[in-house]
């Protein structure tokens, strides 16, 4: 699995800072039903967790628009917005299902969009 570079960044930096630093990371959570799938809130929680403890920094902003269906190679897209607005996609890839534990990668965007004016 992919692992983020350890860095002394600060969610403070623009997401495209953020984004040169941060290759990606992995993360799992268990759901207590037959057909895992993991809500848009927690999933944003969950990203922002794992972000945040991959860099030693505080958990960023990470909004997740759809949940994440726990089938290995299903993804979705989230957005994590830097302090100074810009935003920079993260897709969540599910790797495998154990049970009702969803493992998946995440990896940021190459390229943050600028803050709106």
């Amino acid at each position: 699995m992919t692992k983020a570079r350890l860095s002394a960044i600060t969610w403070s930096l623009s997401a495209a800072a953020v984004s040169a630093l941060l290759t990606g990371c992995s993360g799992s959570v268990s759901v207590g039903n037959s057909d895992p799938k993991l809500s848009a809130d927690k999933l944003a929680t969950t990203v922002s967790e794992k972000l945040a403890a991959t860099t030693g920094q505080p958990k960023p902003d990470v909004t997740c628009p759809d949940g994440l269906v726990g089938k290995v190679g299903n993804t979705t897209r989230c957005t994590l917005t830097a302090n100074d607005g810009s935003t920079l996609g993260v897709t969540v890839k599910v790797s495998s299902v154990d049970g009702s534990k969803i493992n998946f990668d995440i990896k940021a965007d190459d390229t943050a969009s600028p803050a709106a004016n």
